[in-house]
C-alpha cells in the first residue's frame, strides 16, 4: 500500500477546510451572499404560489438588508429546493450539492398547529452561526403580516440570528423591567420606540382595554399586560426588537443600545449592542460599503428527483485484516437491504490499485434488485489503494447510466492511505457529485475528508472495535437527505459487546407508536452464530431469523407494523471473547404523523488541544422539541477507546437554552490525535419526556396590536397551549451517528489540569427584604465535570465597572458557601452592605468559580436587582384612596436658581425650593 507523508502544509490545509465545513453552503462574495438554499419541506402540499412568494420575500429582504447594514450586504443568488412530490416543470433543474441538510431556510409545517411564528433554530453562543430559519407556508404566503410584519423585514431579523449569532431584544418572559428612570419600562431596544402598556382582552366579539396593574410581588406589571407600539414612529432601531414597525430600518448601535433591559441579547452577548456584534463578524471584516445598490437576487429552481448512488468499496490488501472485509459486507448488506430508498438508482465499484465496475446503475423497485447488488459484494481483498481510480469508475457508472454527475452520490469506504488521492480533488469538486466518506480504521486517508467537505457530503469514522458497531452505524446514517422523514429508516437500537465472563447480551428495545413500519432486527457475530431469543411485547417469541453464516449475520423483518411496546432480546454467545452486535431500525407508522427523531453534531469538525468540544443532540417530533429525555453521547477515538457523556437540556454550561430539545455537554476526554466519532442515544417516557409547548427562542416578535390615534387596534391573540394538555410521552428509544471530528496537538502526558470550570450563564438575583438571593447551576472542576473549589461573588453600582473591572469590584463574603457537584442547583443569600437607594438605583452581581488548580471560569452573566419600587403609569380613572393623597397635577416652574413646585390636591401646596440647598418653604393657597 502506498505511503502518504502528512507534512505541516497539508495538515494546515486540512484543518482549514475542516473549519470551513458547516451545514450551510453560504459564502460571501463581494458583499453578496451566494449559494443560499431555501428548501420546501416534502410535507408541504404543492402550491407553486409559495415559490413566487419566496422570490418576492427574498428580493424585498435583500434591499432591506443592504440598507440595514449600511450598504454592506445583500442576497446575490438563491436556490429554491422543490419536493419530488411536486409536478415537474421545464424551468426546474436537478440539484447538485444542494440538499435539505444544507438548507438555510426551511418552509415547513409549524411546530404546533396554528403556531406560524417565524424563528431561527439557534442553540449556540453569541457570534456563532445558527442552524436554519423556519418559515411556515402561511407566513411565506403573507397571511401573517398583521402579526409579524412584512416577510422581507422578518427575513432580515432571522438572518441576523442565523448568520451573525445575535439574539432578540425583547423578552416575553420578562416583558417589563425597572428602569433607572424609576419607571416600569417595556423590554426593548431602543427606548425611543413609543407605545402604551395595556391589558387588552377580547371575548364574544368585543374587546376591552384597561391600564396595567402592578404585581405586589414583582413590583412590575401584571402577567396580562402587553406593550402596544405606536403605529407611527420616528425611531429607526431596532430590527432585533420589532422589525415590523415601519420606521425601524437599523440595528441598535452602541449609542442607542438599551443595556438596562433584560433582553436575551444583553445576556448572551455581554451587553454589547447588536451592531457591535455584527461588526465583529468575519463577514463585516471582509467587506467594505458599496457605492451603488446591488442587482436583485438570482433564483435557481431545483426539484428533488430520484436518488443516484454508487458504492465505491476498498478491496485493497489491508481490508483482509481485522475482519474488515466481512464487516464492510455486513454494513453494505444492511444499507442495500434496509437503508437505501425504493426508486433509487444504485451501482457498485470495487477498487484496490485499480477499479472495477461490479454493477451498473439499477433502480431499486423490489428485493430482486437489492439481491442482485448484494451478490456483487467483494469476497477477497488484495493489492494497493487508488481512491481516485474508484471515484473515476463511479463517474463512468453514472455516465453509462446516461446521467450527469450533478447531484449524484458516491458512498466511499476506505481503510488506507493514498498519496495520489489529492490529485482528483478538483475534479470531484467540479463534478457536482456528493462524496460520503467512511473511514475504516486508524490509517484511512485524511485527504479524502476534503472531498467530503468540499462536496457537502458526510464523513464518518468506524474503528476496528467491532463491538462499537461503528461501521453499521455509519452506513445506516446515509439515508437520503431529501426524503420525507416519514419515509426514512430510523435507528432504534445499536449495541454491541465482547462477551467473556458472561455469554449473554440481554436488553430491551422500545417500539413507540410513531414508528413500527418495516421494523428490522440485525445481529452480527465474529466467530459463531449465537442463540437468538426475541420476544414481542406480548411475550411471543420470534423464530424466523434469516441466518447468513457466510457474512456472520442474522436478520428479521417484522411484517406490517410492529407491535407497540417493549421488545426483549437475549443473545447467547457460543464461544468466549465473542463479539455480538444488534441493530434495530424502523420507519414511521403513519405518513401523517412525524416520528420522534434524534440528530447529533459537534460545534466544530476540527479542534486543537486543549480546547473543549461541545456535543449537541436534538430530540424532535417533526419540528416540535422533546424535553425531559435521557440522552447519552458515546465518543470513540480512532484507537477504539470510548467515553460516555450524559447530555443536558438545563440552559447552563454548554447548553444555551433550557428546555428547547437540544441536549448539550462539553467534551475534554481526549486520548490521541486524529479522528473521533460521535453516537447519541435518546430514551424517553417513564414520566419524563414531553413535547415542548414553549415558543421557540430567536424569533420575530409577535405584534399584539398597534396604537393608532391613541386607540389600540388589536391583532388576533396568538395561539397558546397549556402544559397540562401535553401528557408525558410513551416510552421511546433512538440512536444516531453524529459524524466525526479531528483533534490535533494532544500531548502524551494528560495529567496536567488544563481545564477551568465552565462560565456560569444562568445567574439570577432577587431582592428579598434586606437580602439578595442568588441562584445558579453549579459548574465543574473541568468545565461541567467535578466540583469547583470556591465561588467569588462581586457587586457594583455600575454595570460597566462590574463587566470590565470584575476583580476590582466589591467582593461578597462567601465563607459559608460550599460548592456542590456540577449541574446541581446552587443558592446563596447576602446583605448588600451600605448600598442604598440614595447612592444606587441597581445592584449588579456576577460570580466567578475557581477550581483546585486556581483556574478560573471568568465572570458569569450579570444579574441585577432594583433598590426601588418603580412607578406605574398613573390611572386618572381610579378614585382617590381615603388613606392617601391622590396627586392630580404637578406644576413645575423654574425661576433662576429657585424652583416653585405646586401640587394641587384639594388645597394647593407650593414648595419654594432653592436649587443649591436642601431647604424648602411650604405655602398653602
Amino acid at each position: 500500500m502506498m505511503a502518504f507523508s502528512r507534512g505541516p502544509v497539508f495538515l494546515l490545509l486540512l484543518l482549514y477546510l475542516l473549519q470551513m465545513s458547516d451545514t450551510s453552503l453560504v459564502r460571501l462574495n463581494e458583499n453578496g451572499y451566494e449559494d443560499i438554499i431555501i428548501a420546501i419541506d416534502p410535507a408541504v402540499p404543492e402550491d407553486t404560489t409559495i415559490i413566487e412568494s419566496i422570490k418576492e420575500m427574498v428580493t424585498k429582504a435583500s434591499t432591506y438588508l443592504f440598507e440595514a447594514t449600511e450598504k454592506r450586504f445583500f442576497f446575490k443568488n438563491v436556490s429554491i429546493l422543490i419536493p419530488e412530490s411536486w409536478k415537474d416543470s421545464p424551468q426546474y433543474r436537478r440539484p447538485k450539492q444542494e440538499s435539505y441538510k444544507h438548507a438555510d431556510i426551511k418552509v415547513a409545517p409549524p411546530t404546533l398547529e396554528g403556531r406560524d411564528e417565524p424563528y431561527t433554530r439557534q442553540f449556540t453562543q453569541c457570534e456563532e452561526k445558527a442552524e436554519y430559519i423556519h418559515f411556515t407556508p402561511d407566513f411565506v404566503l403573507g397571511r401573517k403580516q398583521d402579526e409579524y410584519g412584512d416577510s422581507g423585514k422578518v427575513l432580515v431579523h432571522e438572518w441576523a440570528h442565523l448568520r451573525w449569532g445575535v439574539f432578540d431584544e425583547y423578552n416575553e418572559d420578562q416583558p417589563f423591567y425597572s428602569a433607572s428612570s424609576k419607571k416600569i419600562e417595556a423590554t426593548r431596544c431602543s427606548t425611543g420606540i413609543t407605545g402604551m402598556n395595556r391589558v387588552y382582552a377580547c371575548q364574544g366579539g368585543s374587546c376591552a382595554t384597561r391600564r396595567c396593574r402592578t404585581n405586589s410581588t414583582t413590583k412590575l406589571y401584571e402577567k396580562d399586560c402587553q406593550f402596544f407600539p405606536d403605529k407611527v414612529q420616528s425611531e429607526k432601531a431596532s430590527i432585533m426588537f420589532m422589525q415590523s414597525i415601519d420606521s425601524v430600518t437599523e440595528f441598535c448601535k452602541k449609542e442607542n443600545h438599551n443595556r438596562e433591559a433584560p433582553t436575551l441579547h444583553n445576556e448572551k452577548c455581554n451587553y454589547r449592542s447588536t451592531w457591535e456584534v455584527i461588526s465583529m463578524s468575519e463577514d463585516f471584516t471582509n467587506s467594505i460599503p458599496m457605492e451603488t445598490p446591488p442587482a436583485p437576487p438570482f433564483f435557481s429552481l431545483l426539484r428533488i428527483s430520484e436518488r443516484i448512488v454508487c458504492l465505491v468499496l476498498d478491496v485493497s490488501g489491508s481490508m483482509s485484516t481485522y475482519d474488515r472485509l466481512n464487516r464492510m459486507n455486513q454494513a453494505a448488506k444492511y444499507f442495500l437491504s434496509q437503508i437505501i430508498e425504493n426508486k433509487s438508482w444504485v451501482g457498485m465499484v470495487h477498487f484496490s490499485s485499480q477499479a472495477t465496475i461490479m454493477h451498473e446503475l439499477i433502480q431499486i423497485t423490489s428485493d430482486i434488485e437489492r439481491n442482485k447488488l448484494l451478490q456483487t459484494l467483494p469476497t477477497k481483498a488484495n493489492g494497493g489503494t487508488s481512491i481516485c481510480s474508484g471515484i473515476k469508475a463511479a463517474f463512468q457508472v453514472f455516465k453509462n447510466g446516461e446521467y450527469q454527475t450533478d447531484g449524484t452520490e458516491i458512498l466511499l469506504l476506505s481503510d488506507g492511505e493514498d498519496s495520489t488521492a489529492k490529485v482528483c480533488i478538483d475534479e470531484v469538486k467540479d463534478s457536482g457529485a456528493i462524496v460520503h466518506f467512511i473511514a475504516l480504521g486508524p490509517s484511512a486517508d485524511l485527504a479524502v475528508t476534503n472531498m467530503s467537505i468540499l462536496t457537502g457530503g458526510n464523513h464518518k469514522l468506524a474503528t476496528d472495535e467491532a463491538q462499537n458497531n461503528g461501521l453499521i452505524d455509519a452506513f445506516g446514517a446515509l439515508a437520503s437527505e431529501n426524503a420525507d422523514i416519514t419515509q426514512k429508516s430510523l435507528q432504534l437500537e445499536s449495541k454491541g459487546a465482547i462477551l467473556n465472563n458472561s455469554l449473554w447480551l440481554n436488553d430491551t428495545v422500545v417500539i413507540d407508536s410513531t414508528v413500527g413500519k418495516d421494523t428490522f432486527f440485525l445481529i452480527t457475530w465474529s466467530k459463531q452464530a449465537p442463540a437468538i431469543y426475541l420476544r414481542d411485547p406480548k411475550g411471543a417469541q420470534m423464530t424466523n431469523f434469516t441466518m447468513d453464516s457466510a457474512s456472520k449475520m442474522a436478520y428479521l423483518s417484522i411484517p406490517g407494523t410492529a407491535q407497540v411496546g417493549i421488545w426483549t432480546y437475549n443473545l447467547e454467545a457460543k464461544q468466549n471473547s465473542e463479539i455480538l452486535t444488534i441493530t434495530v431500525t424502523s420507519r414511521a407508522a403513519n405518513s401523517s404523523v412525524p416520528p420522534i427523531t434524534v440528530n447529533a453534531k459537534v460545534n466544530t469538525d476540527t479542534n486543537t488541544f486543549p480546547s473543549p468540544m461541545i456535543v449537541y443532540a436534538e430530540v424532535l417530533q417533526g419540528y416540535t422539541p422533546i424535553i425531559g429525555a435521557h440522552v447519552t453521547a458515546t465518543i470513540e477515538s480512532n484507537s477504539g477507546k470510548t467515553e460516555e457523556l450524559v447530555l443536558l437540556d438545563n440552559g447552563a454550561g454548554a447548553d444555551a437554552f433550557k428546555d428547547d430539545g437540544v441536549y448539550s455537554r462539553f467534551f475534554t476526554a481526549y486520548s490521541v490525535n486524529g479522528r473521533y466519532s460521535l453516537k447519541v442515544r435518546a430514551d424517553g417516557g417513564t414520566n419524563s419526556a414531553r413535547r415542548s409547548l414553549r415558543h421557540p427562542s430567536s424569533r420575530a416578535a409577535y405584534v399584539p396590536g398597534w396604537v393608532v390615534d391613541g386607540e389600540i387596534q388589536g391583532n388576533p391573540p396568538r395561539p397558546e397551549t397549556t402544559e397540562a394538555t401535553q401528557p408525558v410521552l410513551e416510552d421511546f428509544s433512538r440512536t444516531a451517528s453524529g459524524g466525526a471530528f479531528v483533534m490535533s496537538n494532544v500531548p502524551g502526558d494528560l495529567s496536567r489540569d488544563l481545564y477551568p470550570p465552565n462560565r456560569i450563564t444562568d445567574l439570577q438575583a432577587t431582592l428579598d427584604g434586606e437580602e439578595i438571593s442568588l441562584m445558579w447551576t453549579a459548574p465543574g472542576d473541568d468545565y461541567d465535570v467535578g466540583r469547583v473549589q470556591q465561588y467569588i461573588i462581586r457587586t457594583s453600582k455600575n454595570i460597566t465597572d462590574l463587566r470590565d473591572n470584575f476583580n476590582n469590584s466589591l467582593r461578597v463574603d462567601t465563607t459559608n458557601l460550599t460548592p456542590q457537584d456540577a449541574n446541581s442547583k446552587e443558592t446563596f443569600a447576602f446583605k448588600p452592605g451600605n448600598i442604598t437607594e440614595e447612592n444606587a438605583l441597581y445592584i449588579y452581581i456576577a460570580i466567578e468559580s475557581v477550581d483546585k488548580s486556581s483556574l478560573s471560569s471568568g465572570p458569569s452573566n450579570i444579574a441585577q436587582v432594583a433598590l426601588f419600587t418603580p412607578q406605574a403609569e398613573p390611572d386618572p380613572d381610579e378614585s382617590p384612596r381615603s388613606s392617601g393623597v391622590s396627586v392630580s397635577t404637578i406644576v413645575l416652574s423654574v425661576l433662576g436658581a429657585v424652583v416653585l413646585v405646586c401640587i394641587i390636591v384639594g388645597t394647593t401646596i407650593c414648595i419654594l425650593k432653592n436649587k443649591r440647598s436642601s431647604s424648602a418653604a411650604i405655602t398653602k393657597f
